[in-house]
């Protein structure tokens, strides 16, 4: 197996990269729009939205938190989810540098 070479990145590149790869599920897509439509909710209210059983939600959300997209406080038995709004920030700016670079390629190219 080889080596990712990471290290010859740049940090913002390594940074998005974590971001997308924790994002490159539908579970995990959908966990983020479950989190945007009420706010904060605690990881019961995910496992009863998805077809999917609790060790599997718990093991996204593991996902999600270690790359940095949420944020879950311990409340009594529970820990409550929310967006980390830094992180969707970034991933915004750097779609938004794509998109900027190609609205001036296409005013420049085919």
């Amino acid at each position: 197996m080889g080596i990712t070479k990471t290290a010859a990145f740049t940090k913002e590149h390594n940074r998005i990269a974590v971001l997308l790869k924790a994002m490159a599920h539908p579970a995990r897509v959908a966990i983020i729009d479950y989190l945007l439509q009420v706010d904060t909710c605690i990881c019961g209210d995910i496992v009863n939205e998805l077809p999917l059983a609790q060790a599997t939600v718990s093991q996204h959300l593991k996902a999600l938190k270690s790359a940095g997209l949420i944020k879950g406080t311990i409340e009594g038995n529970s820990i409550c989810y929310c967006i980390d709004e830094t992180s969707i920030a970034d991933l915004r700016h750097y779609f938004a540098q794509i998109y900027s670079s190609l609205e001036t390629k296409r005013k420049n190219c085919c």
